[in-house]
């Protein structure tokens, strides 16, 4: 058997950008976001069980709302911020490997967990990415400053996979130095890990204002064939 990886779904926002709409049960195809999230990372074989980190006032309904499925190990309460948040989780992972997940990227395949998680068990870090498709400035005060070479820019998506010690070090090592992360990637990055970027897909975009809900929705549809 390859070596055994929890996956960690964290979902513990405010989702202030949502327009006050609880972005966790919020539902995608007439399925709950979240619960659409831990279903997809379900149906890889690599993964082995899932831990929810939530806001203490969604703990009881996280619970109960994931409770029946197979591989769900419970849920957790999250900190004030995302590193926090994960390392509440990391307390539950007994694996070597760790796949942290957006609670808010439901649309997730088991072709792009898996190429993360394999490319993890080889290299200790690894995250899916795509290719940056628009002209990206770099602006100081309204004025452009730089153009960065649009080749060598990727934006990166979740399950980002790491060797579970390796992580946890990074992130307790990121929040003592007070490092600004954009990503569980950045405190592996600030920590020297090398993290292996992995394909990802267009469709697996992250909820994060309201309009994506109906770009959502309508990836699921062409996936049903309707």
């Amino acid at each position: 058997m390859k070596n055994a990886c929890t996956a960690i779904v964290v979902a513990a926002g405010s989702a202030r950008r949502m327009g006050g709409i609880d972005k966790a049960m919020t539902e995608v195809g007439g399925v709950p976001m979240l619960l659409r999230a831990v279903r997809a990372l379900a149906k890889s074989e690599r993964i082995s069980a899932i831990t929810v980190v939530t806001r203490e006032d969604l703990l009881d309904r996280v619970t109960a709302m994931c409770a029946a499925e197979p591989k769900f190990i419970g849920a957790v309460t999250g900190g004030s911020s995302r590193a926090e948040s994960v390392l509440c989780g990391l307390k539950a992972v007994q694996t070597p490997l760790v796949a942290i997940h957006d609670g808010a990227r439901p649309l997730v395949t088991v072709p792009v967990i898996d190429a993360a998680v394999e490319a993890a068990e080889r290299c200790g870090a690894a995250a899916p990415a795509i290719a940056v498709h628009d002209t990206i400035k770099i602006a100081k005060n309204g004025v452009v400053e730089q153009t960065p070479d649009r080749s060598a820019l990727f934006a990166v998506q979740t399950p980002q996979v790491f060797d579970t010690f390796a992580i946890h070090s990074a992130l307790q090592a990121a929040l003592k130095q007070n490092l600004p992360l954009t990503d569980d990637c950045s405190a592996a990055e600030y920590a020297g890990l090398q993290v292996r970027l992995t394909p990802g897909s267009e469709e697996n975009l992250k909820i994060t204002v309201p309009s994506d809900l109906i770009l959502a929705e309508a990836i699921l549809q062409r996936r049903d064939g309707l």
